[in-house]
């Protein structure tokens, strides 16, 4: 992230239209036209070049400017709600009222999360705080920055007091050195509704989801999600689109850790009206997954033209990163990135910092390829950028190799492949398919209709894609 970046912290990324739209006034009162997000889910943005005159007009506003580090937003997956699947008991209204009970601006990094998501990191954080299948109870991983490993909190914790554990350990934890150390400090403080741990914490592996357009939400409502690849966001078009959103009583817009945001709950009457305003502003919904599951660095122009280097290598070998990740980072060393694969840039050596030098590159993936494994494998080191093509290309291909071999015997799997095959038609804009043994009951499709019997009106159940979309593939039935 560019330090001279300064933040408005927007709690869990979870903002109103309202609120919003007085954020972009006061950037617009400092004479920006664009705004970054970040990976913690707040508003990055540059004032080196603000007047002392437009400074005092945006003190006027309520947003506070946090213009260092030492405060951090708070993370949670209050955006995958209703729209990604997710833990049975836990609501949207529950992060509501969870995030309403922090009334200080943490100086750690917390993460709310369900661990049935995987759009939003779960251990990225110093407290994480992860659903459990006990209603209203959450597993506590703990990593300070002071500890060389994680810990979990001996309990669970309860919903509502997860504010109060989060501030108490503020302001204690620069002297804590293990977290049995943490817990008998805390339970002396604290009078808390804890819950004993019955079992361990196994988080389910998840594909990383597509994360953008028009898409169904329940029986009459959507939700869209939207996307620049360079994140920068015109203050216009999101004061006009806050505009539209309080004018059709949609509450919530909420920003997604990967650089873009989602509104939810877009009734379906207002879907025309969206669409047409979308088109005027010439904003495209469907850009690739090729390059839509990439984390990069905030208003870095080199990492972001590595990117386009490498997802153009990727098209150009039609090579398929469905479900993977990947990063790009400027600090070797660091581990607390959340993608599937790491692409590190090397320190420049000082011996050569008075000529020119052709950075080298370190490729890095988690076990299996799933972040919340937390465990890193090295792949390549001190690379040339023209190699890096190559090497995430095989590591795609070793992704879809390995993939299921932790749940069956090879042999096995290999048999199933061979005997065990589906035909049925996939859905080339969200991949969602269409089984004929099942019909559409969305749709009023009864089961038994095979896909060159259905209308050709017939429409995607999840993304409205015409008939024409889905594509005929083999589907392994295990």
């Amino acid at each position: 992230m560019n330090d001279d970046l300064h933040r408005i912290l927007i709690k869990g990324g979870v903002t109103s239209p309202g609120e919003l739209k007085d954020s972009i006034a006061m950037l617009e009162a400092a004479g920006l036209k664009e705004v970054y997000f970040g990976s913690r889910q707040d508003l990055l943005f540059p004032l080196e070049n603000v007047e002392e005159e437009q400074i005092e007009k945006i003190s006027k506003f309520n947003t506070d400017i946090i213009p260092d580090r030492n405060c951090q937003n708070i993370v949670c997956s209050y955006v995958s709600s209703d729209i990604f699947d997710m833990t049975y008991w836990l609501k949207g209204s529950t992060y509501l009222y969870i995030l309403e009970g922090f009334n200080y601006l943490p100086k750690l990094k917390i993460n709310i999360t369900d661990p049935k998501q995987r759009l939003v990191p779960i251990f990225s954080g110093n407290l994480n705080f992860i659903a459990s299948d006990n209603e209203d109870y959450w597993y506590l991983n703990i990593k300070l920055p002071h500890w060389k490993k994680a810990a979990y909190y001996p309990v669970l914790v309860y919903s509502w007091d997860i504010a109060i554990i989060a501030q108490a350990i503020e302001d204690i934890y620069e002297d804590i050195t293990d977290v049995d150390e943490l817990f008998f400090i805390l339970s002396k403080q604290l009078d808390t509704n804890n819950k004993a741990i019955e079992k361990e914490l196994e988080i389910p592996y998840i594909t990383f989801p597509y994360y953008e357009g028009m898409n169904r939400m329940g029986i009459d409502q959507y939700w869209l999600g939207l996307y620049w690849r360079n994140n920068k966001y015109d203050l216009d078009f999101l004061k006009d689109l806050c505009e539209f959103c309080l004018d059709n009583s949609i509450g919530k817009i909420c920003i997604t850790p990967w650089k873009s945001f989602i509104i939810k709950g877009i009734k379906s009457s207002c879907r025309p009206e969206l669409e047409r305003f979308l088109g005027q502003k010439g904003i495209n919904v469907r850009h690739s997954q090729l390059e839509m599951n990439w984390h990069l660095p905030v208003d870095d122009k080199e990492a972001l033209e590595l990117k386009k280097f490498l997802v153009r290598s990727f098209d150009q070998n039609d090579i398929s990163t469905y479900g993977l990740t990947f990063g790009i980072s400027n600090d070797p060393g660091k581990r607390s990135h959340f993608a599937s694969v790491i692409i590190e840039k090397n320190t420049q050596p000082t011996i050569v910092k008075d000529f020119d030098y052709r950075p080298t590159y370190n490729v890095l993936y988690f076990k299996n390829f799933n972040p919340n494994t937390q465990i890193y494998k090295a792949y390549a080191q001190d690379v040339d950028k023209i190699e890096l093509p190559g090497l995430l290309m095989e590591l795609s291909k070793n992704y879809f190799k390995q993939m299921g071999e932790d749940k069956a015997p090879k042999k096995a799997i290999a048999k199933e492949k061979a005997t065990n095959l589906k035909e049925v038609h996939q859905c080339e804009s969200c991949f969602s398919v269409y089984d004929a043994s099942y019909g559409d009951q969305k749709a009023d499709i009864p089961a038994g209709t095979l896909f060159k019997d259905l209308p050709d009106s017939y429409i995607c159940s999840v993304c409205d894609a015409p008939k024409t979309a889905f594509k005929k593939t083999n589907l392994v039935v295990l």
